[in-house]
């Protein structure tokens, strides 16, 4: 039977969904020392609002109590936004409350940055990109589309199984949550691989003169492993980065390897 299966519910769908709507802002106010708690309260505050609606002392008590730390990844707050409504609905303790929101958010955390990051952003923008540089100009539409359905598809499903599962969601969250992101991770990364190879377009044009002989540089390098240049490349900028190169500064080192490269006619 599920943790808050009673008849007897307080809130409906349209508390849930506001507060799902609300989780897109989640952000907003983040800052260095709680992290997204603001966003947090924000998020929860029609469910609070609606449990504690005669009790004014009650409402600011757990509305101070939840502005404490609070991170996770934004997609898949609402889960968690929805066990914590259900527990407050049900009057559980404000400890065990506490040590739920604690429990999750490292979890999901990982499970969204690995989902979402590595392997949905990869796949959406990668084929919208593929439209682009064709010059179709539905490419970035459809990376738009694609990314937002999964994106609204998670913060809806999650707000309802949270609030309906209640307390039976937290152990499968947790007991799945390395498995997922594993899985997540090498999709996401055998996915970003690909696109190295599709959309770093690295050639050279030298040729080497022995005597009447002539060799293709590129012959040669794609005999021996195709798309060799761009994984030199690619493996040259992750190098720069485990160096501890800022982002802006590699973006530089690019920019002035390629115009010197073309001067030279290397590449």
């Amino acid at each position: 039977m599920a943790y808050n299966s009673n008849e007897n519910k307080l809130l409906t769908k349209k508390e849930l969904y506001s507060m799902a709507w609300r989780s897109l802002f989640l952000q907003a106010s983040f800052n260095y020392e709680r992290m997204q708690a603001g966003g947090w309260v924000y998020s929860l505050l029609p469910a609070l609002k609606k449990i504690y609606k005669d009790k004014k002392d009650e409402l600011i008590k757990a509305m101070k109590e939840h502005l404490e730390f609070f991170n996770t990844h934004p997609f898949l707050v609402t889960p968690i936004l929805g066990i914590i409504a259900a527990m407050e609905e049900k009057g559980e303790d404000r400890e065990a409350i506490r040590g739920v929101k604690v429990a999750l958010m490292g979890p999901l955390g990982g499970i969204g940055d690995a989902i979402i990051w590595l392997t949905i952003l990869p796949i959406t923008a990668g084929l919208g990109a593929s439209l682009a540089i064709q010059g179709n100009p539905l490419g970035p539409i459809l990376f738009l589309v694609l990314f937002n359905i999964i994106h609204f598809g998670l913060v809806f499903w999650g707000i309802n199984y949270g609030y309906n599962t209640g307390l039976n969601a937290l152990a499968a969250l947790r007991t799945g949550a390395k498995t997922i992101s594993a899985l997540a991770s090498i999709v996401g990364l055998t996915v970003v691989g690909a696109l190295i190879a599709s959309y770093i377009n690295m050639k050279t044009p030298l040729v080497i003169h022995a005597g009447q002989a002539t060799v293709e540089v590129q012959k040669v390098l794609d005999e021996i492993l195709p798309n060799m240049l761009p994984l030199i490349f690619t493996l040259f900028i992750y190098w720069l980065l485990k160096k501890g190169l800022s982002p802006s500064k590699i973006i530089g080192i690019v920019v002035l390897f390629g115009i010197v490269a073309k001067y030279f006619g290397i590449f």
